[in-house]
């Protein structure tokens, strides 16, 4: 689909909450939902993207049917999920990814792989899901353990945003698991029904089906978990098999760190995945001359009336992060540009009820294809094939 005809199948909303509105009017003012339309589909692609669920952030958005933040890319006769927000597991069989027919067979069977970019919940929030109820859902095959690979333990809690008092630390005896150590503590708090399932029905357990593992970065890249922005670094080799090849790198997502992006190089072209980020020379860098760049976007008008003036320390603290932490509407069509990317795909949006008219905004400063993303679209990498 061109870029002319796609804009054009794309219905326009009303205008952004007005800047400045108190919290109650940014409500009254809320968008009505995009009118809704079939998703995008790229069949006949060996290789192909798919948006498992486009919304970013924790809050479950009014006038919104997008799902958690979630993608997969489907390489020949398997796919690999990247980040886990809430609703995967359903999205999954809703894009017929896998034997989505079968009541236990399926979808997961055709699963290779989990990669996280960073530990936050609402990109975390059903990996539990995926992997402990995946037990009845496909999981169970030969070619297990299956890789879930992410960042790993950040070593520092962050510096205290605005004045005392200091919060109590949960977990002080480890409070800054990764990947690895957060999968294991899941399967300790679940360890009634895998040891039921396994006893009972003879189900593998956690270690039999899944492999975690922390994303090993350079020792100086790691040192200051609270420097800001991210070390400059090029990508590192992060993941392979006979399908992909995978290299991440640091993004600027202050104060969680690690943050990652990953690129996917498969026969068929590239696929990056941009995490949460401000704007991100690594993050230009692993994307150079990509086929496809996922990308986050935040519309700035949104914390701005959530969060007036005078502002509390905590709202404070949430508008510092959300608009020092995520790359707006203004700045993400440039990133694409810099990275010399052929086509953008906006996900992750903030908030996730906005129409398509404000993130069409994106558009500005960038060349390529831009596709504002909604859940189950899909996009073809490379040729067709009959």
């Amino acid at each position: 689909m061109s870029r002319r005809s796609l804009i054009a199948t794309l219905t326009a909303g009303a205008g952004a909450v007005a800047v400045g509105a108190t919290p109650a009017q940014a409500r009254e003012n809320a968008q009505e939902p995009e009118a809704s339309r079939a998703p995008l589909r790229a069949d006949g692609h060996t290789t192909r993207l798919v948006l498992l669920g486009t919304a970013g952030g924790p809050p479950w958005w009014p006038n919104s049917n997008r799902e958690g933040i979630s993608s997969a890319l489907v390489v020949g006769d398997r796919y690999y999920v990247i980040d886990a927000g809430d609703g995967v597991g359903r999205q999954l069989r809703k894009a017929r990814l896998g034997s989505w027919q079968n009541d236990l067979g399926g979808p997961l069977d055709k699963l290779a792989g989990v990669f996280l970019t960073h530990l936050h919940s609402d990109h975390i929030v059903d990996l539990n899901n995926l992997l402990t109820e995946g037990l009845s859902n496909g999981i169970p095959r030969a070619d297990l353990p299956i890789p879930l690979i992410g960042p790993g333990n950040r070593g520092a809690l962050p510096p205290l945003f605005g004045p005392d008092p200091t919060p109590p630390v949960v977990a002080p005896e480890n409070p800054t698991p990764g990947t690895r150590e957060m999968w294991e503590a899941m399967v300790r708090a679940y360890a009634t029904d895998f040891n039921d399932r396994a006893r009972d029905s003879r189900k593998p357990v956690p270690d039999q089906f899944v492999d975690a593992r922390d994303i090993v970065l350079p020792s100086w890249a790691t040192d200051d978990p609270n420097g800001a922005p991210a070390p400059d670094m090029a990508p590192v080799p992060v993941y392979e098999d006979d399908h992909i090849r995978v290299t991440g790198t640091l993004v600027d997502h202050a104060p969680v760190f690690p943050a990652l992006a990953y690129r996917f190089d498969t026969e068929d072209g590239s696929v990056v995945f941009s995490g949460d980020t401000a704007p991100c020379d690594n993050l230009v860098r692993l994307a150079r001359d990509a086929d496809v760049l996922v990308h986050e976007v935040i519309d700035r008008t949104w914390p701005e009336s959530m969060f007036p003036e005078p502002r509390t320390p905590a709202q404070e603290a949430s508008l510092h992060h959300l608009l020092n932490a995520h790359t707006t509407v203004e700045d993400v069509g440039p990133v694409a540009e810099r990275a010399g990317v052929r086509t953008l795909v906006l996900s992750h949006l903030v908030p996730g009820n906005r129409p398509d008219s404000v993130w069409r905004e994106a558009r500005h400063g960038f060349s390529g294809r831009l596709l504002i993303g909604h859940d189950l679209d899909e996009v073809g990498i490379g040729e067709r094939r009959r």
